[in-house]
């Protein structure tokens, strides 16, 4: 009965996280627009592959596709962004175009307020508007201008890198899910307190050894480690959140992605995307820590008495 309760309310709590992590990567774009700009304007439209289209009549803030073209024949109020395809304007467009692996076609009738940024030479039809410039994607181009786009392609990229990384190091250590969970589950204040020094520590001894001179490359290579080491720590806190949610005996990779969905869906949202990165990295850092710590201290497991030698078997009776 109890095993029984505890598992429903595992499932509960599960579905309460992945609603949580829903709702934050839906309500990301409006938290950005607001952050940018202090008030919400038009939907903005983000696609991974495919193809973006913006109809006639149909109005939009920024449009963003990482992987396709985009065709805008109705209003898109800011930037509009392809980064592997093509742009076709026959619209309006507030703000900059620009396409990073492709060419922005302008047609005759259609309005750009801002610059032209493409790989390929862009083609302006004669009785098209253009209010900016007209340049090169290797030119300089001011990215500031793209508000929360930015931040979107860093937060995709994180995204796949933070994925890949934690389903190699559960395919190849597999042994490190029991350990890990069970430190933080065990010692969850110490694994905070572990993961806070190295989180801490390590960029100011980083620091330090830069100032003598005969360190100063162990100090280079200690700062341009921190990051990856920042990120292990990263992968780790969401494999111990997501053991906290999916008990064992439930399948790692499971417990890892349930966690890395939650953290990423979080992730959208500006500063509270930021300090759970922060929390959740100490935090992989102290289990990682303490979990290291204790395969080494561990005993070795005591070896098995040899076996007592067998009792003689009596003599037979002397025959009559």
């Amino acid at each position: 009965m109890r095993e029984a309760r505890a598992r429903s309310a595992h499932r509960m709590l599960l579905a309460v996280a992945i609603v949580a992590c829903v709702l934050g990567i839906a309500s990301a774009p409006s938290a950005f627009a607001q952050d940018e700009g202090g008030t919400t304007g038009d939907d903005d439209q983000v696609l991974l592959t495919g193809e973006l289209l913006v109809p006639v009549g149909g109005t939009v803030g920024t449009a963003v596709i990482f992987n396709g073209d985009a065709t805008i024949d109705g209003t898109a109020t800011e930037s509009v962004v392809a980064f592997n395809g093509d742009v076709e304007i026959t619209g309006t467009v507030g703000d900059d175009v620009v396409a990073f692996n492709g060419r922005v076609i302008v047609r005759s009738g259609a309005e750009v307020g801002g610059d032209i940024a493409s790989r390929q030479d862009p083609q302006i039809e004669d009785g098209a508007t253009v209010g900016g410039e007209i340049k090169g994607i290797s030119g300089r181009f001011d990215l500031e201008g793209l508000g929360w786009v930015a931040r979107y392609v860093w937060w995709f990229g994180y995204t796949v890198s933070t994925l890949i990384l934690g389903l190699v190091l559960l395919l190849f250590l597999p042994g490190v899910d029991g350990p890990l969970a069970d430190a933080f589950r065990r010692r969850m204040g110490a694994s905070f307190g572990f993961g806070a020094a190295i989180f801490f520590l390590l960029p100011i001894a980083a620091v330090l050894l830069l100032v003598v001179v005969v360190a100063i490359p162990l100090g280079v290579f200690l700062l341009l480690a921190l990051a990856l080491l920042y990120t292990f720590g990263y992968v780790a806190g969401a494999h111990v959140l997501g053991r906290r949610l999916v008990k064992q005996p439930g399948s790692r990779y499971v417990a890892f992605l349930v966690g890395w969905l939650i953290l990423r869906g979080i992730g959208l949202i500006p500063f509270l995307g930021g300090l759970v990165w922060v929390v959740a990295s100490i935090a992989g850092l102290g289990a990682l820590a303490i979990a290291a710590r204790g395969s080494r201290s561990a005993p070795a497991p005591p070896s098995p008495a040899p076996p007592l030698p067998a009792a003689p078997l009596p003599e037979p009776p002397p025959a009559v």
